[in-house]
């Protein structure tokens, strides 16, 4: 995963850590593992992370450059 774009997102909008640990009901010390790489961040996380940046998970983990995300789907 390109764990530098979680950095990069993060303070592109002058969030702290704890800003987004909070976000994801984690601690900060977590939160820093994912963006260090040592700590796989689970797919609901990745998810809600794309929600709160407005991106997509691909955006996220380094498969697009493309900032937006991609249209809702409706399943039936």
């Amino acid at each position: 995963m390109n764990i530098e774009r979680l950095k990069e997102i993060r303070q592109d909008r002058d969030l702290y850590q704890k800003d987004v640990a909070n976000f994801l009901g984690i601690k900060q010390q977590q939160y820093s593992e994912y963006e260090l790489g040592s700590v796989l961040i689970s797919i609901e996380k990745l998810s809600k992370l794309a929600d709160f940046y407005n991106t997509s998970v691909d955006y996220l983990i380094g498969r697009t450059d493309e900032r937006k995300p991609y249209p809702k789907s409706i399943l039936k």
